[in-house]
């Protein structure tokens, strides 16, 4: 039986919201900034230790390795809300057919993925128009990090039905295990083999070892969660369900990621600079964007626990103690970047040209960053409720269609890195203002789990 405290995890349908989210969010913060360090460590290495057309060739890759994550990420969501409900609900039988569905379709989607990704990794880059004088190199990381695709799709998998469960810091512990270990691999393999392909045999080590500790715990201590390897399987009416609320989700986060290969395809055209700049960029901005994808991550187990619990007007008190804590939070690390941008931009390069370019991107997109704590806090809440639609048709919407159509208008008039950073703003606001006006109409909250 669940309790409102059992060991490390919470029942999150009773008890102080404010508390609740803070003390369930600052593990997933752990979990998601450990998680991120595998490739910028890898950056890390690989800017200070290799040449510049080598840290761009990893760059390069990093896209298209969220867009061919991104989709069972999402499908993650699914089968993390389909058990979160369970648990509310206090359905010990759907959540154990959850589980044992949602690691059966980890295992499959990823050697699917990994098969994918090595024969096309050379296509996926020329077609985002990497230049030839770094393709060979970023096809040679492309492909051994596909490798690894399997042990990141089923380490996303097992950690979402850990956090359904209540528990948050299991899966930063597993990750922190992951960490250390990708730090050491990074060390000794490009000490010792100083190649691109030593960064990405790092990545597969770490992830691997975390996707082992969770499936692990799952097996030993996920009491009324506990995965039975062999009762590992693909229930259909299980599917369905997990289906319903995370294709929509894994199709959010392929758009985004489409469109970030929109926006990188224009990157690419202004050179080796311009292509460092983002890169470091696109790792900078993590410490705004972690924060707010913890508290995310915390409101859609809060609101599938307590919409599994019927308990609507509960989410509705989450999700404002979720938007002011965001935004506090993120305001304050804005500022603070922006005033001390260029050591954290010399953390990843010692190029000036690349540091000043880095400095635009960051004046122009900074300051609107809190638009992204409202689009997100308000996109979680409606799909831990179920309704995994709207979210992804708004999203769809903005960040997709408007993004891609305002990157090809202005870059045909301006050919600067400013005229790709001024979309990201513009975007965020129009996709914020929209989650907004769904989400007071209520829909989301008459039926749960439809």
């Amino acid at each position: 039986m669940w309790t409102a405290k059992s060991g490390n995890s919470y029942d999150l349908t009773q008890g102080p919201i404010g508390k609740q989210l803070l003390m369930f969010a600052l593990p997933l913060l752990g979990s998601s900034l450990i998680q991120q360090l595998y490739n910028t460590v890898d950056l890390l290495f690989v800017g200070n230790c290799l040449s510049k057309n080598s840290y761009a060739a990893v760059g390069s890759s990093s896209l298209i390795i969220s867009c061919m994550v991104g989709f069972f990420t999402g499908m993650s969501v699914g089968s993390s809300v389909v058990i979160s409900q369970a648990v509310g609900c206090r359905d010990k039988k759907a959540a154990r057919d959850g589980v044992h569905t949602a690691v059966g379709l980890s295992l499959a989607g990823g050697l699917l993925l990994m098969a994918l990704g090595w024969l096309g990794a050379p296509y996926f880059l020329r077609l985002m128009g990497v230049e030839a004088g770094i393709l060979g190199e970023a096809v040679d990381y492309l492909r051994i990090y596909f490798l690894s695709l399997t042990s990141v799709i089923t380490y996303n998998m097992a950690s979402g039905i850990i956090r359904a469960m209540g528990n948050s810091r299991v899966p930063m512990l597993t990750q922190l295990a992951g960490g250390i270990a990708n730090v050491i691999a990074d060390a000794v393999l490009i000490q010792k083999f100083p190649c691109v392909q030593s960064a990405a045999w790092a990545s597969m080590i770490s992830q691997t070892l975390a996707a082992a500790l969770c499936l692990a715990y799952l097996m030993k201590w996920g009491g009324d969660c506990r995965l039975v390897w062999k009762e590992i399987g693909i229930q259909k009416d299980v599917f369905l369900r997990m289906v319903k609320i995370g294709v929509p989700a894994g199709i959010q986060n392929l758009v985004i990621t489409i469109s970030n290969m929109f926006a990188q395809y224009h990157i690419n055209r202004l050179g080796v600079d311009a292509i460092s700049a983002f890169t470091s960029f696109f790792r900078i901005e993590l410490l705004l964007y972690h924060p707010i994808i913890a508290l995310g991550q915390a409101m859609t187990t809060f609101a599938g626990q307590n919409m599994g619990a019927g308990k609507p007007d509960r989410v509705r008190r989450g999700v404002k103690n979720c938007i002011l804590m965001g935004a506090f939070l993120n305001v304050a690390t804005a500022i603070f970047l922006l005033l001390f941008g260029p050591q954290a931009f010399g953390l990843f390069t010692r190029d000036g040209a690349v540091i000043e370019n880095g400095m635009k991107i960051i004046r122009i997109t900074f300051p609107f960053y809190w638009f992204y704590v409202i689009l997100e806090t308000l996109a979680d809440a409606i799909r831990g409720a179920g309704k995994a639609l709207p979210p992804m048709m708004i999203i769809l919407s903005n960040i997709c269609i408007l993004r891609t159509g305002l990157l090809f208008v202005i870059m045909g008039r301006w050919q600067d890195i400013r005229g790709i950073a001024v979309t990201y703003p513009i975007t965020w606001g129009m996709t914020a203002l929209c989650m907004l006006l769904y989400y007071w109409r209520g829909a989301w909250a008459k039926k749960a789990g439809t």
